[in-house]
């Protein structure tokens, strides 16, 4: 699922959301909770829904999510501590101090958060994705590592230039930088990230570690040396590093 499906999802569940919030609402003409069933019936999936987005998407929003479903904290019951379980229990004080209506705002800044996720779901699923690349890449590496140690200097320097030429991809992902080149190589990304993401001393290091690789992959040229293939493993742990 892209960007704009999982937009989409959760744009459906705030409308879903904002619909829920209405139901705690008196109806003007009875004064009565005329659509709490609807409530009651539809926010505990809605909930459940919406918790597992924010585990994913904002996990440092969790506690705020859940004490507004129900606060453990709390010391007494009143207007200012209902929360949403309360109205889930249809919790009514005698004289009407309290009531369903009062967790209405509990679910709006329910809402809030959600919304939240949609603003930074790019940067979010950047981060993620960051992450699961950078964890292959690590395991690439050490594969070029013990290539390089047991004589296959070629095949290392070609995996290496894999890695540079992915992360320098994602690095034009990022920052929403087009590459119209179809098959770009390490030299394409490397002249189009130049004065854009990094200086001219950043630009001749990956040129170098391209000129490198170019060693490896075509075999009319001389063969690399161990030196060489050991200097590009070095230079492609810090380009990942370095360069986001």
């Amino acid at each position: 699922m892209d960007n704009k499906s999982i937009k989409k999802e959760i744009n459906t569940l705030i409308k879903k959301g904002e619909e829920l919030s209405s139901c705690l609402l008196r109806d003007k003409d009875t004064n009565e909770y005329s659509k709490l069933d609807v409530f009651i019936g539809q926010y505990e999936i809605w909930y459940t829904k919406a918790l597992a987005i924010i585990k994913l998407l904002a996990p440092d929003r969790m506690q705020d999510f859940t004490l507004l479903y129900s606060n453990h904290k709390r010391k007494e019951l009143d207007s200012n501590t209902y929360c949403i379980s309360d109205a889930l229990r249809n919790t009514t004080h005698m004289f009407g101090e309290y009531g369903p209506s009062d967790a209405t705002m509990c679910v709006v800044r329910q809402l809030g958060i959600l919304r939240a996720c949609v603003d930074n779901l790019d940067s979010t699923i950047h981060n993620i994705q960051t992450i699961l690349q950078a964890d292959i890449f690590d395991s690439e590496i050490e594969t070029a590592k013990h290539l390089l140690k047991k004589g296959f200097l070629r095949a290392s320097g070609v995996i290496c230039g894999v890695i540079i030429e992915k992360h320098l991809a994602s690095v034009c992902s990022a920052h929403n930088i087009k590459i119209v080149i179809k098959n770009p190589t390490i030299a394409d990304f490397n002249d189009t990230l130049k004065d854009q993401i990094y200086d001219v001393i950043e630009w001749r290091r990956i040129q170098r570690l391209g000129d490198i690789r170019n060693l490896c992959g075509h075999n009319k040229d001389r063969e690399p040396t161990a030196d060489e293939v050991s200097e590009l493993i070095s230079g492609t742990e810090r380009t990942i590093m370095n360069i986001f």
